[in-house]
């Protein structure tokens, strides 16, 4: 679960970073980072729900 976690950051970052290359694209940007942050939030908090009280 956290690779597929880990190639979403990834093509997310790359959507973002194309967005601001290319200047007709920056809605691109926009919605890359925007999902990156999701998925990293996502991933943040499955993470310490799996992680062992203590």
């Amino acid at each position: 679960m956290l690779a597929l976690i880990g190639i979403l950051l990834v093509i997310w970052l790359v959507l973002a970073i194309l967005g601001f290359v290319v200047k007709g694209l920056f809605w691109l940007a926009v919605v890359g980072i925007v999902l990156f942050l999701g998925t990293a939030a996502y991933g943040a908090v499955k993470r310490r729900a799996g992680a062992p009280r203590g």
